[in-house]
């Protein structure tokens, strides 16, 4: 399933950092987020577009999952050649990953 069908997310950017927010619809659906979007895969998901590290801070308590991504902006929104390089773009391609619809 595509991370949409389950969650929603937020987004923000400061130079060249990029910050997204993954929330569960249903508290039930945590587990999922929680156990398939891990740090590794979200910088695989995001390859060629974030060239640093990427760190994940789990919020059980809000049913969230936060990214943080490193060197993700091509060195800023106000410094990147990118057409769109705002980290609210991330969030949309971040929720077309998929994710097996069981925990295990």
């Amino acid at each position: 399933m595509k991370l949409h069908e389950i969650a929603h997310s937020r987004a923000g950017d400061k130079g060249d950092i990029s910050n997204l927010s993954l929330i569960a619809y249903d508290r039930r659906h945590y587990a999922l987020l929680e156990r398939h979007v891990t740090a590794e895969r979200v910088r695989a998901h995001f390859a060629g577009i974030v060239h640093g590290e990427v760190t994940r801070h789990a919020l059980p308590q809000l049913g969230a999952l936060n990214f943080v991504m490193r060197q993700a902006l091509g060195g800023g929104v106000t410094r990147s050649l990118a057409l769109d390089a705002h980290g609210k773009c991330f969030s949309a391609l971040l929720l077309a990953m998929e994710i097996p619809d069981t925990p295990d």
